[in-house]
């Protein structure tokens, strides 16, 4: 996972124009969600926006540096603050592959890059209201 910007803008050139236009005003930036580890919330293909340089509170979704692939972004949840950093836990425990503090400790904020702060692509399903019966 790097950050990065959509390859397919025009898939979703309506989806994220607004907030692709607000991340180049805050501080913000977009990543992409690859593998199972935080199903059912968020999904591989889902497109996150991140706030860099916000503090995580203990609930928070984040991206972070992984502490023994430098180069390598995951996306977590942050369980709480323990010691000299963040204690970062996969929503789906029985994911493949699933790395997370259970394996590499507490995350130190400086590999914290920031909060995220909404999903954008794809865009929310949206359930037609059911008519009652009649």
């Amino acid at each position: 996972m790097r950050l990065r910007t959509p390859r397919h803008r025009s898939l979703c050139a309506l989806a994220g124009a607004a907030a692709l236009a607000v991340a180049a005003a805050r501080r913000l930036a977009t990543v992409e969600v690859t593998g199972d580890s935080m199903l059912p919330g968020l999904r591989p293909g889902d497109w996150l926006v991140v706030r860099t340089g916000a503090r995580p509170a203990p609930g928070d979704v984040v991206v972070a540096e992984h502490p023994e692939r430098r180069e390598l972004l995951i996306v977590k949840r942050v369980s709480h603050r323990s010691g000299d950093g963040w204690w970062l836990e996969s929503d789906n425990q029985r994911a493949r592959g699933r790395r997370d503090s259970w394996d590499f400790g507490p995350v130190p904020d400086d590999l914290v890059v920031g909060r995220v702060v909404g999903r954008y692509w794809p865009r929310p399903r949206v359930r037609p209201a059911r008519r009652p019966a009649g």
